[in-house]
């Protein structure tokens, strides 16, 4: 049977990126909310060589995820999740943050894994905006509350976001913990699923030249100060990044976060 690679968020931007530097003996999945794009990418994959096929999918929603799966586990035998899909604090408001960027991670590790075999990998893409949040703000007993009690998971994880006035800022705060909750929770998976051989890793971009990353360039114009080459990310860069990481010949690496920002975190360790 052929191996499948599965996409969230490949209709466009690092996602689709990723796709084109994936083996061409692969199938490909490309998924998100919007089938028109998603047609729009697997028309360019197809021209380009690959097997191609869109799915719609709302990673919040466990169903739409346990479809997407099972669509996935047709098609042959899945060996590589990109999990890419996410929002940014000026496309949602914190509980749809927390819901998609976090829960939905939880959703994707958990249903992917039951249907992969030996030899699989899960990259969860997190953000270098997880780095710049303070620790003392990830309490690791909230995290743990998102595969036992969602409602009580959200409800702390949301609570002092609420006390926040200025709308960006308190979006930016769910958005900066979601991404933490990506990078504890793809290394518990990684520990978790080692046993069947399935590798787990996560990778957190910077400011990226993409759709969603225009929609922050105002506000996060004060993280590419501090990278190395004043400038941010190309899509392709990331792309080439993250299918890297998913190539199960990278198979000692797991259980880590890869900070793919252009220097960005420590740049403020070296500029004034």
């Amino acid at each position: 049977m052929k191996s499948v690679c599965v996409i969230t968020g490949g209709g466009s931007g690092m996602g689709l990126a990723a796709a084109k530097f994936m083996p061409k003996e692969k199938i490909i999945v490309v998924t998100g909310r919007t089938l028109s794009k998603l047609e729009a990418a697997v028309k360019e994959l197809t021209e380009l060589g690959y097997e191609a096929y869109a799915k719609t999918c709302d990673t919040s929603k466990r169903e739409d995820v346990i479809a997407l799966a099972e669509f996935a586990a047709s098609l042959g035998v899945i060996k590589n999740v990109i999990h890419s899909a996410g929002l940014s604090p000026a496309m949602a408001k914190p509980e749809q943050l927390m819901r998609v960027n976090a829960l939905g991670t939880v959703y994707v590790n958990q249903e992917f894994s039951k249907r992969m075999n030996e030899g699989g990998v899960i990259v969860d893409i997190s953000s270098n905006s997880a780095y710049i949040l303070p620790d003392f703000l990830a309490n690791k007993k909230t995290f743990a509350l998102a595969e036992t009690n969602e409602d009580h998971f959200l409800k702390k994880s949301l609570k002092l976001s609420k006390m926040i006035k200025d709308e960006y800022k308190s979006s930016g705060l769910a958005y900066g913990l979601s991404k933490k909750f990506v990078i504890w929770y793809a290394s518990k998976c990684a520990f978790e699923y080692g046993a069947k051989n399935i590798r787990v890793v996560s990778l957190s971009p910077g400011l990226i030249d993409t759709d969603m990353g225009k929609m922050e360039a105002e506000e996060g114009s004060m993280l590419l100060k501090t990278t190395a080459e004043k400038r941010m990310g190309l899509p392709e860069e990331l792309g080439y990044a993250i299918a890297t990481v998913a190539d199960e010949r990278n198979g000692y690496l797991a259980g880590v976060d890869i900070l793919c920002d252009g220097g960005s975190v420590n740049g403020k360790n070296f500029i004034k």
